[in-house]
């Protein structure tokens, strides 16, 4: 990929592109793309397995997966301590591709009776797989983007995600009935390993991305070398911090209305799709819709909404949007509406909400993009899905049904509501402090500026 020179055409009008941004904003969408295609292509193979293997189960599942979550962070700490991220970052996308294989392999030659269990097995990886991943990728594009870049930048880059997403979506909803699992699995590799050349491409313009005017840097941060720390220092970082443990509440917080809605759909799916390849194609018919939704607020809204509100007032919006749609839940809870409310949410989640969630990392230290981040991203967020799952079993064994569980998210989400606000208060004033002591201390890096005090 060329370096370019961007004029100020109907592009950067849109997205406020900057000369010397191009390269990398192409490699970070090759990217994303790579690893969204590569998890659409076997979500939809994840839910059918999940719905097989019995909704009554599921909580279970959600179990398993935060216990995976749990094991799986320490090793990669550890790799984060003692290898540079050109190191790091393909093994562990690597590690997960060779897993794929391990499945499809299993898929050919074990015998049928054994598929309920396999089913199991890959709903568990897959809900580890998927966070990881992404969770990656944003700590990369974390450390090569400054602040600055990424209220301009972030919105776009995930419309990436969702071109990617679609890809591997619509691939899995046209193929399901035809193409055996094991055939989509092998799709799912080859992307994985598209990812880590795009990543390579990526990391190689980090200095010169540095000094692009208007990026809030001024030097090389040295982000190619060693991280070290201790290998439970995304757990005691986050412990320590406020903002990092508002950032979890946030998290935790979204994570437990989510799957709320996810038990929905997945029991509406089970009544009315007896066939497991109407289920696998319904569930990527679902995904299909809300990526093209989200691609469009993406592209044409998101950098807008940001600039106009704010951090704090945009990060707001998913919460606010959560009160209105489970209060219209507990009046009316019908499929229509559950469906409806689902496809709004994940778009609003995936167009606004994430890429803005991925600034409050802009102003940590950079250990904590990798370690605290991963932490938050992977354990957190299954935490938030075990509270979840058990809660909503717990309220459907108390005698209630839809109404009663949308009646309990509401208050959930006005917190989440208040907890929104005060991150965005609070990036604005950790990113005014590194802005002030950059001025006060010449040739400050960007390095410097991330140990800023903790608030």
């Amino acid at each position: 990929m060329a370096e370019d020179s961007i004029p100020r055409g109907p592009l950067a009008r849109l997205i406020d592109i900057r000369s010397g941004e191009g390269q990398a904003l192409a490699w970070s969408w090759a990217y994303i793309f790579s690893i969204l295609a590569a998890y659409y292509v076997l979500r939809p193979i994840r839910d059918q397995m999940g719905v097989a293997g019995g909704i009554e189960n599921l909580p279970w599942l959600f179990t398993a997966t935060l216990v995976g979550m749990l094991a799986l962070n320490l090793p990669f700490a550890y790799l984060v301590k003692r290898m540079p991220r050109a190191r790091f970052v393909p093994i562990t996308y690597r590690f997960f591709a060779a897993n794929i294989l391990a499945f499809a392999l299993t898929l050919c030659l074990a015998p049928p009776e054994w598929g309920i269990w396999i089913g199991r097995v890959f709903f568990v990886w897959l809900s580890i797989f998927n966070l990881f991943v992404v969770s990656i990728f944003w700590a990369t594009i974390v450390d090569v983007f400054s602040n600055q870049q990424g209220k301009r930048l972030f919105g776009f880059i995930a419309a990436g995600a969702t071109l990617g997403a679609i890809a591997g979506s619509a691939t899995t909803a046209i193929l399901a009935k035809n193409v055996p699992t094991w055939g989509l699995m092998l799709c799912a590799v080859v992307l994985l390993e598209a990812a880590v050349f795009c990543m390579r491409g990526l990391a190689a313009l980090s200095a010169r991305l540095h000094a692009v005017p208007g990026s809030g840097d001024s030097a090389n941060d040295g982000q190619d070398r060693t991280i070290g720390g201790g290998v439970l220092a995304g757990v005691t970082r986050t412990l320590a911090s406020p903002y990092l443990l508002n950032i979890s509440l946030f998290l935790l917080l979204f994570s437990v209305t989510s799957t709320f809605l996810y038990f929905e759909q997945a029991g509406i799916a089970k009544r009315s799709f007896p066939d497991r390849g109407a289920q696998t194609a319904f569930f990527a018919s679902v995904d299909l819709a809300v990526n093209v939704l989200t691609l469009g607020v993406q592209i044409f809204l998101t950098g807008r909404i940001v600039n106009r509100l704010g951090v704090g007032l945009t990060l707001a919006l998913l919460p606010a949007f959560s009160v209105l749609g489970f209060a219209a839940l507990a009046v009316s809870p019908t499929i229509g509406v559950i469906v409806a409310f689902q496809v709004l949410r994940r778009a609003g989640n995936f167009a606004i909400a994430r890429p803005v969630r991925e600034v409050l990392f802009t102003v940590v230290p950079r250990e904590d993009r990798y370690k605290a981040k991963s932490f938050i991203d992977t354990v957190v967020y299954r935490l938030g899905d075990q509270v979840g799952a058990w809660s909503f079993t717990g309220i459907q064994g108390l005698g209630f049904g839809s109404t009663g569980i949308a009646g309990a998210a509401v208050p959930l989400s006005l917190a989440w509501l208040i907890n929104s606000l005060w991150l965005g208060r609070t990036q604005d004033r950790r990113r005014a402090a590194q802005d002030q002591s950059a001025t006060a201390i010449p040739g400050d890096g960007p390095l410097s500026r991330a140990a800023a005090p903790e608030r």
